[in-house]
């Protein structure tokens, strides 16, 4: 079975093939209901047409923005009438039709631009302040008339659709056919009410069927739209009332003043206000890969485009289905997400007991039917057929269907969605949103986690603790303490170096209270500032910013160029101090003034660096320079700083910061249990060695034979030199993005690690994308980040990503159980009515029991066993191989031993239940087949206790603190009473002793202990355990 499944049911977790769906789609067969089995399935023509129209509307877009422009510039804006005003934007105070609003971005057109009156005629005729941005009153008002920002999204089927692809399944279809002919043969010979009764059962049982069915297909539906709303919600820093707020992306409106910066989507068309430096990816929309740098003479920012340098504001000009974006994202979601190898290994399962189930089938229709013919013709009666006959026959044949119905495991494919369905949400729940179904299962088999250390291990809640400048190092205790430590102008510049050279705002509330927006490391500098002058604005007022180089991660260093009052240039610079302090040859004494660096001066600030780094704190260097012959004027070609560039050598240093930034609570705790579970992490920074190190020995990721390295020296090394020490590798500092994609990369192709990583920043995107699983971070990560991820961790915590791995061992498990229960099931149900039809002509399991066992196992099985939540024990095994088999040996065992058990007891109360019960009467035949019926469903209810734990004796354990689990039992539980004691006319049953009741629940029962004694019989491992588990090196192997 398992070669057969790999060589036709096998995909890749991520990015699979064309070829390999196509493959497992050809060999599916036998599929009872397209629609629903496929539900979940990538529509793969559906895609290829969304692809091809979207290809049009990119190639559209490209022509209107590099060939229409060229074109819309001999087009004499003086032609061009402004559109008469409708009523509607008349009374709501707007001197713009939403339409002319949306065409200026939408056609790149400066004319058309300049023509309304530039960025200062568009705000006044969407009337909002470009200081003050939209008020809030304003914004219900705004939406009317220009529209909200949501795309147009399939609406949600509702429950009446899930019922009806319930009932295109095939057999149920025969069925019904079937017992709509039962009724009216039944009718005419057996008279009204009693004739109807058989196919009456059928039908309602049918019904009962496709009704639980649709509800849990419908609840899942609920799930997935609930996730994929919060997938493609994006936070956004806008200005409101005069102040700099986080808003939804769906609450943006028309004249919103939005922030952007590296990594950032731009959430609707706009119009640029101003920046620096900013440079925008449009190849999400018009295919081509070159960036357009924006400014004040190409100001045309569009929805759905993303900021790849610089950063800068935008007048929000149409949001929504107005945008190219809008019109876009409708073909996106054609198509569905690929299927995840689980739910594809399943259907190759389905599909194998299908072909058996349905040579079972056909051999029991066969084996009754001739043994009917046999005995019409020894009882000389082949010229005499009645109505009655046909009835038999049809009955037969319902019975070969019903059998049709159990052996397809329909529910085998759709339990993995149920399975993950259940996952997503509660992952959820913990701070993790998975934008990818796969990553649930893959992230089951990791072996290595890559994680930064900045905010994920630690709580990223920085304050700066130590400072060094004009010689000598300082605790930062008390203000007062500090202000006399350090001279005036050392404070001037060092304060003037903090509030300009700055991504981040200071901002008020309406209660007065201070705060800051920006990355963790700038709030703590400008907290550091506010601590010498309240009057933060100070420092701005004579100055001009003249350019600005924000913070990138190759570079590892932020620079900004200002005009003083003098109208000299002064450059400032900041980040990773050892970069820093290379480009430096000057340094400030005590009484502030420049003086050459000496060699060891120069030793001696490395040395307080590499101080602070050991203390575990990030380290970051302050440094400027004056530019003597710079100036601001436009016209100056004359200069030798005729670009305004900044300069990257001859710098002073300031000062040196150490900033603390403390290791999360719990995250020693997680990391010992990744270590538990056979999972390696390893610590992947941009941060100072000694820093790295530091913290990497609190967390307990850096071990006494564990090595560290730095991103140069790891470059330098050969691939033979790499095999040698990833091995060992635990920690790696002042890494590049590329180097942790180089490290991701080795650890899969080489050493066939299965691999997930943290990022972000926009550069972590290839590293993001190339791992098996990809963990974006959502209060740190840039959107770009986000969107190549797999999960995106929405605190930051490196616990989260432990919780994540727990649920992803949790799905495989739970589906390995339902599909141990499900095939034991199978096998019974199958072996029985195919026995007692070749030895006594007729099947104890009617069509509507078989229907009920079909329910048990399938969508009540399912919700019982798929759903069950993670234990501790799960993070105490190793991880899930890369190509281990999926039905196990321990598996096979288990279904074996139980059928086994189970048709013993079913086929001696068939031949010998009469002598044994004692049952004596005309009706004993019926009272017989009842408890055959209560038994066998009372052997998989106490089964599906037992296929809790494959392994482990104590199948108790948890059971009650699994509410869906109980639930389950209860409902099959009840519902079996009500079949048995009130349904009886219409599922064949009567009502059952007291006695018959408890020797049918005892027989179940018995399921319990042989389930212990299977689990001591020794199952053959080689390489693997009997759950599909690399083993954890042990004694020798360990050492």
């Amino acid at each position: 079975m398992e070669s057969y499944l790999k060589e036709n049911f096998e995909v890749e977790p991520k990015n699979p093939t064309e070829e390999a769906l196509k493959k497992w789609r050809s060999a599916v067969w036998l599929v009872k209901n397209p629609r629903r089995r496929f539900r979940m399935v990538a529509d793969l023509a559906k895609r290829a047409a969304a692809e091809k129209k979207r290809r049009k509307i990119q190639e559209k877009i490209r022509i209107a923005l590099y060939v229409q422009k060229a074109a819309l510039q001999f087009i004499d804006a003086a032609n061009r009438t402004e559109r008469k005003l409708s009523e509607e934007v008349v009374q709501a105070g707007y001197d713009i039709e939403p339409e002319d609003l949306a065409y200026i971005v939408r056609s790149h057109n400066n004319k058309t631009y300049d023509f309304h009156g530039g960025l200062q005629g568009l705000a006044r005729k969407v009337k909002v302040s470009l200081r003050d941005g939209v008020l809030s009153g304003d914004i219900p008002k705004r939406q009317q008339i220009f529209g909200y920002n949501q795309f147009v999204e399939k609406p949600q089927r509702p429950l009446w659709m899930f019922i009806w692809d319930a009932l295109q399944d095939m057999t149920l279809i025969i069925l019904m056919m079937c017992a709509v002919i039962s009724v009216g043969v039944g009718i005419a010979t057996e008279g009204w009410p009693k004739g109807m009764y058989d196919g009456l059962g059928i039908i309602l049982c049918i019904l009962l069927v496709v009704v639980v069915t649709a509800v849990s297909d419908y609840k899942q539906s609920l799930q997935f739209k609930d996730l994929d709303k919060e997938k493609k919600n994006i936070i956004i820093q806008v200005t409101r009332d005069g102040t700099r707020k986080k808003v939804s992306i769906y609450d943006l409106v028309v004249g919103d003043i939005v922030h952007l910066s590296i990594g950032d989507q731009v959430p609707a068309d706009g119009v640029f206000i101003d920046g620096y430096s900013l440079s925008i990816d449009e190849s999400s929309l018009s295919g081509e890969s070159e960036p357009v740098n924006i400014d004040k003479k190409k100001p045309f920012l569009l929805s759905g485009t993303k900021v790849q340098d610089g950063s800068g504001k935008m007048l929000v000009t149409s949001v929504g289905m107005k945008t190219e974006w809008g019109r876009l994202m409708v073909t996106l979601s054609e198509g569905g997400d690929d299927e995840t190898p689980l739910q594809v290994k399943l259907n190759g399962v389905a599909t194998i007991i299908g072909k058996i189930g349905l040579a079972f089938a056909v051999l029991t229709f066969f084996m009754l039917t001739s043994r009917f013919v046999l005995m019409k013709f020894i009882r000389a009666e082949m010229g005499k057929w009645r109505m009655n006959d046909g009835l038999e026959l049809l009955n037969y044949f319902a019975i070969a269907v019903t059998i049709l119905v159990v052996a397809v495991p329909e529910g085998l494919p759709l339990a993995v969605t149920l399975s993950l369905a259940f996952a997503m949400k509660k992952l959820m729940n913990d701070r993790a949103l998975v934008r990818h179904l796969s990553a649930c299962e893959t992230m089951g088999s990791a072996t290595c986690i890559c994680t930064d250390k900045t905010g994920t291990l630690t709580t990223n809640h920085m304050v700066v603790t130590r400072l060094w400048a004009a010689g000598d190092t300082k605790d930062i205790k008390t203000k007062e303490k500090l202000k006399s430590a350090i001279s005036e102008k050392v404070l001037t510049v060092l304060l003037q170096s903090v509030f300009l050279n700055t991504n981040s705002e200071i901002i008020k509330d309406d209660t007065g209270k201070t705060s800051i927006i920006g990355s963790p490391t700038e709030t703590a500098l400008l907290e550091f500032g506010l601590l010498f002058q309240n009057n933060y604005t100070q420092e701005a007022k004579n100055v001009k910013i003249v350019k600005v180089e924000p913070f990138n991660s190759v570079k590892k260093k932020m620079s900004v160029l200002v005009a003083l009052s003098n109208g000299k240039l002064r450059a400032f610079c900041k980040g990773a101090s050892e970069i820093i302090l290379s480009m430096c040859d000057k340094i400030i004494n005590e009484d502030g003034e420049v003086v050459q660096m000496s060699g060891k001066q120069r030793k001696a600030i490395a040395d307080v660096i590499n101080g602070f780094a050991c203390e575990a704190l990030r380290t970051i260097c302050l440094a400027f320079k004056d530019i003597e012959t710079g100036s601001t004027s436009d016209d100056s070609n004359s200069n030798s700083n005729s670009n305004n560039d900044i300069p990257e050598s001859n710098y002073t240093v300031i000062a040196v910061v150490g900033i603390k930034d403390p290791v999360r609570p719990g995250v020693k705790e997680a990391v010992k249990t990744c270590l538990d579970a056979g999972i390696m992490v390893r610590m992947v920074t941009g941060d100072n060695i000694n820093t790295a190190k530091a913290i990497a020995k609190e967390c307990g990721i850096l071990t006494a034979d564990g090595l560290a390295i730095d991103g140069p020296a790891f470059r330098e090394k050969s691939d033979e030199q790499l095999k040698e020490i990833i091995p060992r590798l635990q920690v790696m500092a002042r890494s590049l993005p590329l180097d942790k994609h180089k490290l991701v990369t080795f650890l899969r192709n080489e050493l066939k690690e299965v691999v997930a990583v943290t990022g972000d920043g926009t550069n972590d995107a290839p590293a993001l994308h190339e791992a098996d699983i990809g963990l974006a971070m959502g209060i740190a990560g840039t959107e770009v980040a986000k969107e190549n991820a797999d999960v995106v961790i929405m605190d930051d915590n490196f616990k989260t990503i432990v919780v994540v791995a727990r649920w992803g061992r949790s799905v495989y498990i739970n589906i390995q159980k339902f599909v141990q229960f499900q095939l034991t099931v199978n096998v019974v149900a199958l072996m029985t009515n195919f026995v007692s039809a070749c030895t006594s002509g007729s099947a104890p399991l009617t069509a509507v029991q078989l229907l009920w066992v079909n329910m048990i196992m399938d969508t009540l099985g399912a919700l019982a066993l798929a759903t069950e939540p993670p234990h501790d024990g799960l993070m105490k095994r190793p991880p899930i191989g890369r190509d281990v088999n999926f039905i196990t040996k321990v598996m096979w065992r288990n279904i074996i031993g139980q059928s086994i058990y189970q048709l013993i007891v079913l086929g001696i109360l068939q031949f010998n239940g009469k002598r044994l019960l004692n049952l004596n009467g005309p009706d004993s035949t019926v009272v017989l087949n009842t408890m055959i019926f209560n038994t066998f469903v009372f052997c998989q209810v106490f089964n599906e206790i037992n296929s809790r734990d494959m392994e482990k004796i104590n199948v108790i354990n948890g059971m009650f603190d699994s509410w869906v689990f109980m639930i389950v039992m209860v409902c099959t539980v009840t519902f079996q009473i009500i079949i048995v004691e009130l349904l009886g006319t219409f599922a064949s049953t009567v009502p059952l002793s007291g006695n018959l009741w408890l020797a049918s629940i005892l027989m179940g029962a018995v399921s319990l202990p042989v389930g212990v004694v299977l689990k001591y019989i020794p199952v053959e491992s080689s390489t693997l355990s009997h759950d599909g588990y690399e083993p954890l090196p042990r004694g020798p192997d360990l050492a």
